[in-house]
């Protein structure tokens, strides 16, 4: 399966934006499909997750009450809505489907991974 993030781009402070991740190849809609980032200068970390019928959730303190995490019905699809963005939100935004269909939160976990999309957030 292979999974293409986008969505990203430049934002000021405050803003919000929308990033997608679609799965092509075979569906994920029995898969927990996570967000991790990596910003400039620092390690990979987990942004949020969502179980394969979107009935769990789970963030990153540093993004409880500004990020939202979702998925279609048919569950190939997975979006994350950024709300009151912030300087330190930048990032390269990466999707990933994980081995199983329980939510979880280590990159070990997770099986397949997308390209990436690049959140910059102006001050």
């Amino acid at each position: 399966v292979q999974l293409q993030a986008y969505g990203g781009g430049l934002v000021q402070a405050g803003g919000s934006l929308r990033l997608s991740c679609a799965a092509r190849g075979r569906t994920i809609s029995n898969n927990a499909v996570g967000w991790f980032r990596q910003g400039p200068g620092k390690e990979r970390e987990f942004v949020a997750a969502i179980d394969w019928n979107g009935g769990r959730t789970r963030y990153a303190d540093s993004v409880k009450g500004r990020f939202t995490i979702s998925r279609d019905r048919p569950g190939n699809t997975v979006l994350l809505q950024v709300n009151s963005l912030q300087p330190e939100d930048t990032a390269v935004y990466y999707c990933a489907a994980a081995r199983g269909s329980m939510l979880t939160i280590l990159p070990s976990d997770y099986q397949y991974w997308g390209q990436g999309t690049e959140l910059t957030v102006s001050s």
